[in-house]
């Protein structure tokens, strides 16, 4: 990735962090790489991770799939809207981390959504 690139994600990442910081809810940040994709939920005080999954885990993507496509975004989506009810949160704001809403991202938001996870 670019520097420059990069610099523009993480001030995108900068001003959503500072209006999800106000809101004092635990918060479903992710993060995308060429070829993983990496969700957690942190606390509202952003001191302990509740919740995790990622395209690495091999209970979630089976042995030869790809962990950087849309479908693997859904697995993950799903994954974590199910351990974020095990551990009993129901709403999250949603932290893109300065990635654009588009393709993996937003599978992974809406299979959330449809998983009964609140954004």
């Amino acid at each position: 990735m670019s520097n420059v690139k990069n610099k523009a994600r993480l001030r995108r990442a900068k001003t959503t962090r500072a209006k999800i910081s106000t809101l004092g809810v635990p918060s479903l940040s992710i993060h995308r790489t060429d070829k993983n994709l990496y969700a957690q939920i942190l606390s509202g005080d952003k001191t302990q991770t509740l919740a995790s999954a990622s395209s690495l885990e091999k209970k979630l993507i089976k042995s030869g799939a790809s962990g950087k496509n849309i479908e693997a975004a859904k697995i993950i989506g799903e994954a974590i809207a199910k351990r974020a009810k095990k551990a009993g949160i129901d709403k999250v704001a949603f932290d893109r981390s300065g990635f654009l809403y588009h393709g993996k991202v937003k599978a992974l938001a809406d299979a959330a959504r449809k998983a009964g996870l609140e954004i």
